[in-house]
């Protein structure tokens, strides 16, 4: 369903992705692990457009996304944004909009949901993460555990065939991040697509598909939970997964 080809990303000088090819199929959890700086959420955050590239394409569904400027690529994006929610590890609510409204948002502006049906959806997403009784609560009355689920039943509601997390247990509590990842395993075991950039490692090796390590801007190792975990082929992987025990 989504096709990274030979994705290049420069920062100046620096070349962060160095030609990162991944595919993920309909209804598969793909998770990247790695040291920081790797390119993690440089990489996911190219699927959407929140960060550009320099070389290489993506395509998700039948909609390609290159690196050249111009009319195309704003309709390709927009294309694929429409296909594509992405959870963000700070949450990104609107702090003076209730609950229900942060995720009714986006529909009815932006799909043109009638308010009642967008309303209704929101209320079912809001039982499935556990929120229902805080459809009217502001963000900043909520816990970090609790605004991240938020965020997903707002992803959710624009319907996407797959959604991107970009490290969102990393600003949470052990407690917390247990409720987000619970929503997240719950998600994939109902065949919700998603790319996740984390550090849960339980959450990797439990729930992914297909684990990839990224290292210094390339994936270094990719295969089954299994195999990384407990056969990993190359030292860069065993440095981080001992390195990630400690932590």
């Amino acid at each position: 369903m989504i096709i990274l080809d030979k994705i290049t990303k420069r920062f100046g000088q620096s070349e962060v992705l160095k030609g990162v090819s991944l595919q993920v199929a309909s209804g598969e959890v793909c998770v990247l692990l790695g040291p920081s700086g790797g390119g993690k959420s440089t990489l996911l955050r190219t699927i959407n457009g929140l960060e550009t590239f320099d070389e290489g394409s993506i395509r998700v569904g039948d909609t390609t996304l290159d690196s050249r400027e111009g009319p195309q690529r704003e309709l390709a994006l927009a294309a694929i944004r429409r296909r594509v929610g992405m959870v963000f590890q700070q949450f990104n609510l609107f702090p003076h909009r209730s609950v229900l409204e942060n995720i009714t948002e986006a529909p009815i502006h932006v799909l043109g949901k009638n308010r009642n049906e967008a309303i209704s959806n929101a209320r079912r997403l809001l039982d499935r993460v556990g929120l229902r009784d805080k459809e009217d609560a502001r963000p900043t009355s909520l816990s970090g555990g609790q605004q991240q689920r938020v965020a997903i039943a707002r992803a959710l509601a624009m319907n996407p065939e797959a959604i991107l997390f970009d490290e969102p247990t990393s600003a949470l509590d052990p407690r917390m991040t247990g409720e987000v990842i619970s929503v997240m395993s719950d998600l994939a075991q109902a065949g919700q697509t998603m790319i996740v950039v984390t550090h849960a490692m339980g959450f990797a090796r439990m729930v992914a598909h297909r684990v990839h390590i990224l290292h210094a801007g390339r994936i270094a190792e990719s295969g089954p939970p299994e195999q990384i975990f407990e056969a990993p082929q190359l030292e860069v992987t065993r440095e981080f997964l001992a390195e990630a025990k400690t932590v």
